[in-house]
């Protein structure tokens, strides 16, 4: 009897796993992977624009450890675009460094202040000395999502 009732969990356990893979989360509004371009498409896309409405995948590089209110995504051209939540409505696990992503909202050009820019290196963890080497704002692409999809 023993050794049916340990066949069977091992079975169950086996097919419990095997139901994991390949299962995605979605965070915010529900929104699906059809239509998603590439990183590399934004980026070209925006050349002369301010704002465009998208929905694109990519790989996290980094999350806010505090709460999960925003991450990063590579561009993949050594830089990033750092994404938050449309009206601070919703976070995403902070352990998901290094899975790919598709987000679903607002790209925009936006300047980032001094005072932005160091508190986000505060969510990432970063030392005080790192923190006060920002000086400047910065220049560059954000994004508004909607809905995010974690793979």
């Amino acid at each position: 009897m023993k050794k049916y009732l340990f066949g069977l969990f091992l079975i169950i356990g086996i097919y419990a796993c095997d139901q994991s893979v390949g299962q995605t989360n979605n965070y915010g509004a529900k929104i699906t992977e059809e239509g998603a371009i590439t990183m590399k498409e934004l980026v070209a896309k925006m050349e002369n624009q301010k704002e465009v409405t998208a929905k694109v995948t990519g790989t996290i590089l980094k999350v806010c450890q505090t709460k999960g209110c925003w991450m990063t995504i590579d561009k993949g051209d050594g830089s990033s675009m750092r994404v938050s939540f449309k009206d601070y409505g919703f976070f995403v696990p902070k352990d998901i460094s290094g899975k790919t992503v598709v987000v679903e909202g607002k790209a925009t050009v936006t300047t980032t202040t001094v005072e932005e820019l160091r508190h986000f290196a505060e969510d990432a963890g970063k030392s005080k000395e790192e923190i006060a080497k920002i000086t400047e704002g910065k220049t560059e692409l954000t994004f508004e999502a909607d809905g995010v999809i974690v793979k």
